[in-house]
């Protein structure tokens, strides 16, 4: 994990690269944005810049990008790095994995002044955290590698899943002013930045704790699943006292709106007023459907929003019950309160 201070340091010192280039633009006044500077997050989180309208043009091999619409300066940065740099307060917002926060907060829990605030899930990067084995081998329950090595990137939640499957917590209180002590892990949690599901087949480890999306990585290695830890998706995370909340805020409400663009569709169609209800029960939209009159008396238009993924047999069900012109249009984007 990089040194928050010197992290800042060369933001800074980017920032009078940046300036030079451009001698309107500072990092004075502007809030920082951390983004993933690569891995499985970066392209969504671009996507999703550029869809609520933060624009910016990073410089070749520098790490900080001026946003030419807002004051806003976007900070790139390892997404494992992000909770660091929110948590401390060194960066405003951030864009991360749930696990990444998690682990975070496993290492370094928050206080009154530290730690990050989760402001909205942005459904995607999905994956678990778990506890795998070799699929040949005889171990079925994770409470069997207690005792045993594990290797993993997620040192912080893997000791305190195998504390919980141990027993163990702090004990006792404080005797003559010391903190209270845990009692030492038995399993033995060994760190290893990379290549994590090798760990088995190179004799390093009885069993590991790795992300797993598909479960394509896991299978070819020979490894089987039998325990999760996290569930994770990309999050959107602040600090507990931001630079400007104002801008937080307006930041969260255009990406919640591209979140629902992406999410929802628009369905619009003819009906007869006699098979009405019946039609809307399949088109409630988010509040109510719009319905409008036609110059047939006897039909209306209606028009309401519905999930992507159900479209296809919403629109078949609207076809069994006699609604006619069936359209479904794209949503660029919403504000849906």
């Amino acid at each position: 994990m990089s040194n928050p201070s010197s992290m800042v340091a060369r933001v800074h010192s980017q920032a009078v690269s940046v300036q030079g280039s451009d001698c309107s633009a500072s990092l004075e006044g502007r809030l920082l944005f951390a983004v993933p500077k690569k891995g499985r997050l970066q392209q969504a989180t671009l996507d999703l810049l550029s869809g609520s309208d933060i624009q910016f043009r990073r410089e070749t091999r520098l790490d900080i990008a001026l946003v030419k619409n807002h004051d806003i300066a976007l900070v790139f940065l390892p997404a494992a790095d992000i909770p660091t740099f929110v948590g401390e307060g060194r960066v405003d917002l951030g864009i991360t994995g749930r696990d990444q926060v998690a682990e975070h907060e496993a290492i370094s829990p928050g206080t009154e002044n530290t730690g990050v605030e989760e402001v909205l899930d942005l459904g995607f990067g999905r994956c678990r955290l778990q506890v795998q084995v070799p699929e040949k081998g005889k171990v079925a329950e994770a409470k069997e590698l207690v005792g045993k090595n594990v290797v993993t990137s997620f040192v912080g939640l893997t000791e305190r899943y195998f504390e919980e499957l141990e027993g163990l917590g702090v004990k006792g209180g404080v005797v003559n002013g010391d903190a209270p002590t845990k009692t030492k892990l038995r399993t033995k949690i060994k760190y290893v930045g990379g290549s994590v599901e090798a760990a088995c087949a190179l004799g390093v480890a009885d069993g590991i704790v790795d992300l797993v999306e598909s479960g394509e990585t896991m299978k070819a290695a020979g490894l089987k699943a039998i325990a999760t830890v996290v569930e994770s998706t990309a999050v959107l995370i602040k600090s507990k006292h931001p630079s400007n909340q104002k801008l937080v805020d307006l930041i969260a409400s255009r990406i919640k709106g591209v979140i629902t663009a992406q999410k929802f569709v628009l369905c619009q169609y003819n009906v007869h007023r006699s098979v009405l209800e019946a039609a809307t029960r399949f088109t409630p939209g988010m509040r109510a459907p719009t319905i409008t009159a036609l110059e047939d008396a006897e039909y209306v238009a209606v028009s309401s929003m519905v999930e992507r993924k159900t479209i296809a047999t919403v629109m078949d069900a609207l076809t069994d019950v006699g609604a006619t012109d069936i359209l479904v249009l794209q949503i660029a984007n919403s504000r849906t309160g």
